[in-house]
């Protein structure tokens, strides 16, 4: 899929997630194959920048290009100012979130909140790609609720301000993450446009990704929630994609390797303290799928250091390293 300058292979992006897609994850999925990472949500307010956090989440060192960058807001002026900003601090692309359903963010009339106000969506769109050279992209949901679906007037809004490509998440901001996701509505405003459409929600497997991509036409597919715990998929569907075969399994050794590598990144970002404890979540959505990992969750999250907890988890998977070899 080319998006301005920037070939971005394979089709297969990591989802901006809070708390989740931070510059660690991002540097793990991109290099286990997504095409593109899109960073955590940044607010326009320019006095919430001063903030740890939010430096945090503007620090892209070590990130692969193309580095994109998504906002949240609801006024063009202050969406535009901080576009540049982002650029000016190393964004390539910009993102716009017009889709996170949280009530924290909609209640700023922020996030999905904007489908309910076609003008203003198309104000701020204006003013964003009017204030950068950069390619900015959209995410959006299908509507406000079922009863107020109109995804294909938001797309076309977009494409008439110049939006590079949309991301649809196939839910309306009140189906929150639960219900079914609405593909066929995907398919409609992918039909509807002429600009790249990326396919989102409970996207899990390489032949659901197959079907995805089939059924509605997107030209790529964005995952969220399937990459927790399993940054691997990238890969896996891009293989599944280009050839019609599944990847093997990687084995308990290799998978130690690489959470080591997200672990070390996120003590290096977050400091001993703080990068011990955003460590505890990763590690229990590494651990479901393996045998005793209830047990191993109890050890390692009752340790406060980090080379105790990079320890117990090396020292977990090469036992199931060990067991996998005994009963070959």
């Amino acid at each position: 899929m080319q998006l301005g300058p920037y070939s971005l292979v394979p089709p297969v992006f990591l989802a901006p997630m809070a708390g989740v897609s931070d510059q660690p994850f991002r540097q793990l999925c991109r290099r286990l194959g997504a095409g593109l990472a899109v960073s955590e949500m940044v607010s326009t307010n320019h006095q919430r920048w001063e903030t740890r956090k939010t430096r945090l989440r503007l620090d892209h060192t070590g990130e692969p290009e193309p580095r994109s960058v998504q906002m949240v807001g609801a006024d063009p002026t202050a969406m535009a100012e901080a576009a540049r900003l982002n650029v000016d601090r190393g964004a390539q692309i910009i993102d716009i979130n017009m889709g996170c359903p949280a009530r924290k963010v909609c209640g700023t009339q922020a996030g999905a909140a904007l489908l309910r106000d076609e003008a203003l969506v198309g104000r701020i769109l204006e003013a964003v790609v009017n204030a950068v050279v950069a390619p900015v992209t959209l995410k959006i949901r299908t509507g406000w609720d079922l009863a107020h679906r109109n995804g294909i007037a938001i797309a076309r809004i977009a494409e008439q301000a110049g939006i590079t490509a949309l991301t649809v998440h196939g839910r309306t901001r009140a189906c929150g993450y639960h219900a079914p996701v609405d593909y066929a509505s995907i398919r409609a405003i992918k039909q509807a446009v002429r600009i790249p459409v990326i396919a989102n929600g409970d996207i899990a497997s390489p032949e659901q990704a197959r079907w995805v991509l089939d059924t509605t036409g997107a030209d790529a597919v964005m995952i969220g929630r399937a990459a927790q715990g399993r940054p691997w998929i990238f890969r896996e569907i891009a293989c599944y994609l280009t050839t019609g075969r599944h990847l093997p399994q990687p084995e308990p050794a290799v998978v130690s390797q690489w959470i080591a590598e997200h672990l070390q990144g996120l003590y290096r970002l977050y400091g001993e303290a703080a990068g011990v404890r955003i460590a505890r979540k990763h590690l229990a959505w590494y651990s479901q799928p393996w045998p005793d990992a209830a047990a191993f969750r109890g050890r390692v999250n009752a340790v406060e250091h980090s080379r105790e907890q990079l320890a117990l988890t090396r020292h977990f998977f090469e036992r199931l390293a060990n067991q996998e070899r005994l009963a070959a």
